[in-house]
């Protein structure tokens, strides 16, 4: 909520990011391809205006007539909720909010010119008032982000490329692409997890609210804490066998798991990334244009090598035996999938 007094401030006291760039809170993984297809100047621009005269009005005049716009007079508190966010994270055009009745529990960014957030009555029933100020804060960040337009960049650019689909090995180089997509969706929720963190500056409100979209509204049956032991045994899994289960589970999603968001969240709150951030030291807006693609891919190549390094999955200690040479690869395999089961 803000402060009558100050129409644009939050009411309840916390940081604000001047000038903040989408680099601060962005994943290693997805700020790599989005600094990469920002470069394509032009390209992202004619995509909004081509958005914005057609597609973008059509939605628009459908949650105009179906749907329910925040205002001071129409659910003044999310209202509220979507301009401390803006306000915080200095976005200077407030995306406008709709409700639409709905018992799926979802919030969306939509439009790529001028986005809209849509939040459905089934997650605002299921959330308090700091959690919905957290999902809030992860759709501005999409919005912030530009998330909608180089998505859709990326999925033109790939319909173009499904055409050398009859030639040899052509689907499998397009299912490739397709993959490699959803592993940068699941990337860019992780990114905004962390908006929603910088816009709410309640790490156990996040945390619940995650923890909330897998178990709904019983909070009384719900702790954080188990919720998080569950996120280490999932990550540990049992063996190779499971660590592959993952694998394969995990491929098809366009969201990581909500086990894997919340322990993702938390370790990012305890990282020296996000006490700089808090203490006024992040990227700033103004030096976008100089960012060097080169050392964005090489921080993406460092995440996803840490994350194999540090990782307890079998089948991630498996990639770091082959990285290191050890000679009883082999041995484990065969001894995984061939052992009689108790």
């Amino acid at each position: 909520m803000t402060d009558p007094t100050k129409p644009n401030s939050p009411s309840r006291r916390r940081q604000r990011f001047p000038g903040i760039s989408t680099r601060a809170w962005e994943h290693p993984a997805d700020r790599s391809a989005l600094v990469a297809l920002r470069k394509l100047s032009g390209f992202d621009e004619i995509l909004k205006k081509l958005a914005g005269l057609i597609s973008e009005r059509s939605v628009r005049l459908m949650y105009l007539a179906t749907a329910v716009r925040t205002s001071e007079r129409q659910f003044p508190e999310l209202h509220a909720m979507v301009r401390d966010a803006a306000y915080l994270l200095d976005l200077e055009k407030v995306p406008e909010l709709y409700v639409t009745q709905d018992p799926t529990v979802n919030a969306m960014c939509v439009g790529m010119d001028t986005p809209v957030i849509v939040l459905t009555t089934g997650l605002v029933e299921l959330l308090d008032e700091e959690e919905l100020r957290a999902v809030v804060g992860h759709e501005v960040g999409h919005a912030m982000s530009g998330h909608a337009v180089y998505r859709t960049m990326l999925l033109v650019l790939t319909n173009i490329a499904t055409r050398i689909a009859w030639l040899p090995l052509g689907n499998l180089a397009i299912s490739a692409v397709i993959t490699a997509l959803k592993e940068w969706f699941r990337k860019a929720e992780l990114s905004c997890d962390r908006a929603g963190l910088l816009a709410g500056q309640d790490l156990q409100a996040s945390m619940r609210g995650l923890m909330k979209l897998a178990g709904g509204h019983n909070l009384a049956e719900l702790n954080v804490d188990a919720f998080l032991e569950q996120a280490e045994e999932y990550e540990r899994a049992g063996d190779l066998r499971d660590g592959v289960l993952k694998l394969l589970q995990v491929l098809p999603q366009t969201h990581p798991f909500a086990v894997v968001r919340v322990a993702e969240l938390k370790k990012w709150a305890e990282s020296p990334e996000y006490r700089a951030i808090m203490a006024g030291d992040y990227p700033r807006r103004e030096d976008d244009p100089a960012t060097s693609v080169g050392e964005q891919w090489k921080a993406a190549a460092d995440s996803y090598a840490k994350s194999v390094k540090e990782s307890k999955d079998p089948l991630m200690g498996l990639l770091r035996d082959v990285a290191d040479g050890v000679g009883t690869v082999g041995g484990k395999l065969r001894d995984t999938f061939t052992k009689p089961q108790p």
